[in-house]
């Protein structure tokens, strides 16, 4: 029997553990859920014949790997910053590993050792970033290979709430962590190339910068960029494609109506807020207004940014609740996570509520002297609150590629990503059959 343990019981790891223990029997295997929280490691085992659940201390080096060492594969879902020492730990003890999450340079450093000790750690293999590069790769791959050379590749994904359970004004509602929804786009300049020109986008103007896409029977949906776009010309062998460029999507009119926190500066996470804890909302966005005991904190905002009281990013702020006098009660509270607080109020998900995934690909390439344009994109809804379209997106190809590493379907060792041919072309086709499907369409 195959010994595999998860490490990390939250959100992300629900579809991953269903797939897992629904696969058990037929497959062979035990599966171990640990967390710090054993009541949630326990409640997602729910007494499954096939599954246990331990409370474990990610941070308890010792206890760590003696869950490790008794394990013939490791999948890591614990927050990006704690991957390393689980994956250094595997690495040392002869034992594969998977995660979500992106690799780092200090990652990177294991790949000796894990060659050496015949070790596969395999990054990056959830939805994005993991179900773009594969569908990328396979998209460029299948491109080059009928002789087309590639000249612009772009990618957008988006976690967005389902049509039938959108009933807000900002079309969007939280389906992974609120926290990065608030703080996206910080951290440095957006940075990308197009027809050879290499541009940039401070934080101040990333969401007035954004690109309209049309996706058939979805319709339309805006682009802002994200971070750093020029990392994956050599991720996709690209490494002189004059275009490369990847962004973030939601709905048409989100990013101007997000634009209004950024230019208050209440998505800031650099600072404390005095007296926090005995604010309210409507103090708190007063507080970033000048000093007026005449107007109100509504006017004094749509004079400070020139928001017109017909404008429809005024009825979004309305909805949020933010002139409310609704108590923050948070002590010592950054401007981040106030505003994180009174989002969350309004755009969690409840039970009967649905997510969506919407990923969008399009290629440039030449063949045989013609100019082609090639768009695939992807739509998948998700089953209930918990059962997400986010969740199922990250823990598929986690829960795939550990039964393909098992039955030796894939073979590669070392610290690699999931661009290659033999880990997307076992993922990929299993997933089309939980609908996770890419459709096509040669514009010219």
């Amino acid at each position: 029997m195959k010994k595999i343990l998860v490490i990390g019981a939250g959100r992300s790891s629900t579809s991953l553990i269903k797939y897992l223990l629904d696969n058990s029997s037929k497959e062979n295997w035990s599966v171990t859920l640990v967390d710090y929280d054993f009541d949630l490691a326990n409640k997602k085992i729910n007494n499954h014949p096939y599954g246990t659940s331990s409370k474990l201390d990610a941070n308890n080096s010792e206890e760590r790997r003696k869950f490790i060492s008794n394990s013939d594969i490791v999948i890591s879902m614990l927050p990006a910053r704690m991957h390393y020492n689980v994956l250094k730990d595997a690495v040392e003890l002869g034992i594969h590993v998977i995660t979500p999450s992106y690799v780092t340079d200090e990652i990177k450093l294991l790949n000796d050792v894990a060659l050496k000790k015949g070790v596969l750690v395999l990054n990056e293999l959830g939805l994005d970033p993991g179900i773009d590069h594969m569908s990328a790769k396979k998209m460029i791959d299948d491109v080059e290979l009928s002789g087309g050379e590639v000249t612009g590749f772009e990618s957008f994904t988006g976690g967005l709430v389902a049509p039938e359970s959108d009933d807000n004004p900002w079309n969007y509602k939280f389906t992974w962590n609120p926290r990065n929804v608030v703080l996206a786009g910080q951290g440095g300049a957006a940075k990308f190339i197009q027809d050879g020109k290499y541009k940039y986008i401070p934080y101040n103007k990333l969401f007035r910068r954004t690109k309209i896409i049309e996706i058939d029977g979805f319709g339309k949906f805006e682009g802002y960029a994200n971070r750093d776009s020029l990392k994956y010309r050599s991720i996709y062998g690209l490494d002189s494609v004059p275009t490369m460029y990847r962004g973030t999507l939601r709905r048409v009119g989100f990013c101007r109506a997000w634009n209004i926190f950024v230019q208050l500066g209440v998505t800031d996470d650099s600072y404390i807020i005095e007296g926090s804890e005995n604010m309210t909302y409507r103090d708190f966005i007063n507080s970033f207004l000048r000093f007026n005991t005449h107007d109100s904190v509504e006017l004094k905002l749509r004079h400070y940014l020139r928001i017109e009281q017909d404008d429809y990013i005024w009825d979004k702020l309305l909805w949020l609740g933010i002139f409310e006098n609704t108590k923050i009660d948070i002590k010592n509270a950054t401007p981040a996570q106030i505003l994180q607080k009174i989002l969350q109020g309004k755009w969690s998900l409840s039970d009967e509520d649905k997510d969506m995934i919407v990923m969008w690909h399009k290629i440039n390439y030449t063949l045989e002297n013609n100019q082609k344009e090639l768009i695939s994109h992807m739509e998948y809804v998700g089953k209930d609150s918990e059962l997400t379209a986010m969740s199922d997106t990250v823990g598929l190809p986690l829960g795939i590629a550990t039964k393909m590493i098992l039955n030796d379907k894939i073979k590669m060792r070392g610290v690699i990503l999931p661009t290659e041919k033999e880990i997307y072309s076992s993922v990929l086709p299993e997933l089309e059959t939980y609908g996770v499907k890419f459709k096509e369409k040669l514009i010219f």
